[in-house]
């Protein structure tokens, strides 16, 4: 078995699987299911490649189940991508929060060190390991927040701050990674992801804000009503295309013994960066109208701007962003489009 991917009928496990399988490449998934769109994902992965490959549906929290799948197929690389991906949700279920990230990835990690030592982890993290970034300085221009000492992004010596239950979740299991290579030997890679976006993105108002204002733009211009934003639209995101994001795990897969207990902060970089309202205004002109923009209170612990200094990954795994954020917002319409008329034909 080439990959075991956890989440993987999530937005980045369903691309990730499509490639690996497009490759030839031998995998196994294992999902709880419970995310939007898994069961769309899903059937499109086994539309495309058939079903020879094994789908387990399981969840990380369950330790006995995560460590069978690893037994029983012995993969050389783990992308451990399932967690709980929402902030809204960590706020208001911070238990649930907790067992999916930091406890789902000791698990996965207690199932490689016990069960496959040899297997190398990829794992998913985030930038919110790096809490609000209230420290840093900013200036304002019209339409973003601007990083006053940092001109190519924040790289990976940033300090560590969880700041909400999902960021304090995440920074566990991310410091767990970095350790298990520590004391264990075991081969773990982490990628500190900023915003992701691209097809097979079932997005929401609580995750996946390229997708959710995609889809939001497609409505409002059916409906002329306004887009609801939190903040004052100006925080920024360097946002980052799934063909990129595929590339990510794939390079590194392909140097893992190299980079084998290192981070890196991943995204589109600065010339992908985007603020709410400059977002609003490249989709307004994709769709051919004026947006109207709705103004809503601040989100807890919300980063003015996140941009990933991404030298890190270009220096050592030959690494870079190519898809033009132009392009992908493009692209990104376009497949919201094919699935709203597909699910109008269906129903």
């Amino acid at each position: 078995m080439n990959w075991l991917i956890t989440g993987g009928c999530g937005f980045v496990g369903t691309n990730l699987a499509d490639a690996l399988l497009a490759g030839g490449k031998s995998i196994a998934l294992l999902d709880n299911m419970s995310g939007r769109g898994a069961g769309e994902n899903l059937r499109w992965l086994r539309a495309r490649h058939g079903s020879d490959w094994p789908m387990i549906e399981a969840d990380v929290r369950d330790a006995d189940a995560t460590a069978a799948a690893v037994r029983r197929y012995h993969p050389q690389f783990v992308a451990h991508l399932a967690g709980q991906v929402a902030m809204t949700t960590s706020l208001a279920n911070p238990r649930l929060d907790f067992e999916t990230n930091a406890l789902g990835t000791f698990n996965v990690l207690e199932a490689i060190r016990l069960g496959s030592p040899e297997t190398a982890m990829l794992y998913s993290s985030t930038n919110k390991v790096y809490g609000s970034l209230e420290q840093l300085r900013y200036d304002e221009s019209p339409t973003r927040y601007l990083l006053v000492d940092y001109p190519e992004g924040l790289d990976e010596s940033l300090s560590l701050d969880g700041s909400s239950p999902y960021g304090c979740s995440k920074l566990s299991a991310d410091q767990c990674c970095r350790d298990y290579h520590r004391i264990y030997g075991l081969k773990t890679v982490v990628f500190r992801h900023s915003s992701m976006y691209g097809g097979r993105q079932f997005a929401s108002f609580d995750q996946g804000w390229i997708g959710w204002f995609a889809s939001e733009s497609l409505a409002a211009l059916a409906s002329g009503r306004a887009i609801s934003i939190c903040g004052s639209g100006k925080q920024v995101r360097d946002v980052l295309h799934a063909s990129d994001l595929v590339r990510v795990y794939l390079q590194a897969a392909g140097r893992i013994d190299e980079i084998a207990g290192r981070i890196y902060n991943i995204g589109g970089g600065m010339a992908n960066s985007l603020s709410l309202i400059e977002l609003l205004e490249h989709l307004g002109r994709l769709i051919g109208t004026q947006l109207s923009i709705e103004l809503q209170r601040w989100r807890t612990a919300d980063q003015k701007v996140f941009v990933a200094d991404c030298r890190r990954a270009q220096r050592d795994f030959d690494w870079r962003p190519q898809t033009d954020f132009r392009q992908g917002l493009s692209e990104m319409l376009d497949w919201i489009r094919e699935l709203n008329r597909a699910r109008r034909g269906a129903a």
